[in-house]
């Protein structure tokens, strides 16, 4: 993308350092994120930043070892933004103080109040004589780097906002790319102009770059592609086929998993829609099968994944020059599986199709979306032309209803699974609400519960319903059902599904929990 201006996000770890890639898209300024043990003072000469963002992360400037830029990210002439740790590592670079402790650590909601010193970077953003913003740091910044003046303070933070105008160095304490930062994206806004980026960065430039990308890295052999019937991979599926046409085979994987008819459901929405050849194979014995007795979640997603590397391996065998392997994979899987551009974040919980293929397969992977969020492979689909039913379809998980059943998986629990996830998403329809959530499921427990029905005694399962809202499946809240619409939900649910005589709501947010359950 050397035809467009660029901005540098140099990752410290933040489990939300593409947020502000995301923030900055929505500005149409091309970025890319590179971990800080990668930028070098030759990368820095080669890549040529028009912008710099230092991200947050897990540790302290004080730590052996801690990440650090390279001293030139301040000798390039060009603006240079720190946030939460970002701004103690500019604070340390460049002659300021970072202390732990003593009080004035901040994690979560605070407000901001402006000093009388103003800067382009605030034009418009204190709508009000505070401003609310969303904090995460132990450290602090308590002293401030020579030609720094504050812009900003909050009550554990005194040196929430600094600034360095004339050399174009801005510091913040807080996430500005996070929802609970309302005006963050004021924030951004300012910055990008004050950098002089001109905002030539689309879905169609994105569009266009990785179909070029795609036909460079295959050349021409052939790809088989995981299908699964979501917007993820029906994305993937359609923008490899226009960037090479008939070198493109589709594997949709049915291992057992899948919600109610969802097989028959697939394979006629792609076909009625697509000439791409598509290979069905059922192999839910094999997966069944590997998982009997298995109750761990990570050990569930690690036999699946690794079964779903067999099973392309056995077609990809049966497809002459196939040496590709391609994949759905978006940015939320890969943060919560391993650190983004080999970073330092944390690692939450492993995802079936990251991590890269083993050599024994033979295959290398196409991923065209892995450094995109949900609503952002919802814009490429609609640039793409794909119907409406494909594109507003509810994220589904790879390794399906198996992480919607805590502990065992048997037949007779995925059987009531199936048919209870079928009757509550019959109802979110039924009521018009479909298109109001992000994503929505029945998980069923692993206790039984004391009933009563007609009289007699009942000792079935409890199920829980899980509806989240959320942008980019980075944080969730829970849908606000009336309590009319759980008491009509649950009551079908307990007579039209035999096993189940208990319906609870899950009211968790993402943090604390993550959207599924396993």
């Amino acid at each position: 993308m050397t035809h467009h201006e660029r901005l540098l996000i140099i990752d410290f770890g933040s489990q939300v350092t593409q947020l502000i890639a995301r923030r900055l898209r929505e500005l149409n300024v091309y970025c890319e994120i590179h971990p800080f043990n990668k930028v070098t003072d030759g990368f820095l000469a080669e890549f040529a930043p028009k912008a710099v963002i230092l991200s947050g992360g897990p540790a302290s400037v004080f730590a052996e070892g801690a990440p650090m830029p390279p001293k030139t990210v301040f000798d390039l002439g060009v603006p240079v933004l720190g946030i939460c740790y970002g701004q103690q590592v500019m604070m340390h670079c460049l002659g300021g103080q970072v202390e732990r402790g003593h009080g004035t650590a901040e994690f979560g909601r605070a407000f901001v109040t402006p000093t009388a010193a103003q800067t382009d970077l605030l034009d418009g953003w204190f709508a009000t004589d505070r401003e609310q913003v969303w904090m995460s740091h132990g450290d602090h910044v308590s002293k401030i780097a020579p030609g720094f003046e504050v812009y900003g303070t909050s009550p554990n933070a005194p040196f929430a906002i600094t600034a360095d105008v004339e050399r174009r160095f801005y510091a913040v304490q807080f996430h500005p790319e996070v929802h609970h930062t309302p005006n963050g994206a004021k924030f951004y806004e300012n910055f990008v102009r004050i950098a002089g980026f001109a905002g030539d960065w689309t879905m169609g430039a994105y569009r266009e770059d990785a179909i070029a990308k795609i036909r460079e890295q295959v050349g021409d052999k052939q790809v088989i592609c995981g299908l699964s019937g979501g917007v993820d991979s029906s994305v993937a599926a359609v923008l490899i086929h226009e960037a090479i046409g008939d070198q493109l085979t589709c594997v949709f994987v049915d291992h057992g998993l899948l919600r109610q008819n969802e097989a028959e459901e697939v394979v006629k929405m792609f076909s009625e829609n697509y000439s791409i050849p598509l290979i069905h194979a059922d192999e839910s014995e094999l997966f069944l099968g590997k998982l009997d007795g298995v109750s761990d979640p990570e050990t569930k997603r690690k036999i699946i994944g690794g079964l779903f590397i067999d099973v392309f391996q056995k077609y990809a065998n049966q497809i002459e020059g196939a040496e590709f392997l391609a994949q759905g994979t978006l940015y939320p899987d890969v943060i919560e599986s391993v650190s983004f551009s080999g970073g330092p974040s944390v690692t939450i919980k492993s995802h079936h199709n990251v991590g890269g293929l083993p050599e024994k397969m033979g295959l290398k992977l196409v991923e065209p979306l892995r450094e995109l969020f949900k609503d952002e492979v919802r814009a490429l689909g609609r640039e793409l032309g794909l119907p409406p039913s494909f594109i507003g379809r509810h994220p589904f998980p790879g390794p399906g209803l198996a992480i919607r059943c805590p502990g065992e998986i048997t037949r007779e629990k995925l059987a009531i699974l199936k048919k209870a996830d079928a009757v509550y998403i019959d109802q979110i329809r039924k009521h018009g609400l479909y298109d109001d959530i992000w994503q929505a499921f029945v998980a069923i427990l692993p206790v039984r519960t004391v009933g009563v029905m007609g009289d007699g005694r009942t000792y079935d399962f409890a199920c829980a319903l899980r509806a989240v809202t959320s942008v980019d499946g980075m944080t969730a809240d829970y849908y606000p059902f009336t309590h009319d619409f759980l008491g009509e939900t649950a009551t079908r649910i307990i007579n039209e599904v035999q096993g189940i005589n208990r319906v609870t709501y899950d009211i968790t947010s993402k943090p604390p929990g993550t959207i599924e359950w396993e």
